[in-house]
């Protein structure tokens, strides 16, 4: 019997969060179709950024990996949140990542591939999906990453 994702997050030891509130006027996920958009999930953990300022200057790299899985977290915990149940998730479609960026910083990819990592890992084949990570000049609340997704669902 295959494990749901669910299951699988429990065993890593990085159990589904709850749903991050929202920071201003939108809300986390929306379902349209057979698709789900969220909005753009910061690396929070009970309420709080796990790290601040600028991935190459303030944040290491390692340390700014970590940063996009706990934020993909919570990109899963609003997609559950809108559809109930994340064994209903067909296929990750894209997986955007931003990463504050010191200048002369230059491994965005790197720092995403925690979050794109988690995807594969939890949901198999479902997990593998396109992907941009881009590097900005700064992110909501200072946090280093910030991470969306667009689910295709049953």
């Amino acid at each position: 019997m295959r494990q749901a994702p669910e299951e699988k997050l429990s065993a890593r030891g990085t159990p589904l969060p709850e749903v991050a509130a929202p920071v201003a006027a939108y809300v986390p996920a929306v379902v349209t179709g057979n698709y789900v958009y969220t909005s753009g999930q910061l690396p929070l953990a009970n309420g709080e950024l796990v790290a601040k300022g600028k991935v190459g200057a303030d944040v290491s790299e390692a340390d700014a990996a970590k940063c996009a899985e706990i934020a993909c977290l919570n990109a899963l915990a609003a997609v559950k949140g809108v559809i109930g149940d994340l064994s209903r998730i067909k296929k990750v479609v894209k997986l955007t990542g931003f990463v504050a960026s010191d200048p002369d910083f230059t491994g965005q990819p790197a720092v995403i591939n925690g979050a794109s990592l988690l995807l594969q890992e939890v949901l198999g084949e479902a997990g593998k999906h396109a992907r941009s990570a881009v590097g900005v000049a700064a992110l909501p609340l200072n946090a280093p990453v910030e991470v969306e997704l667009v689910v295709e669902v049953a």
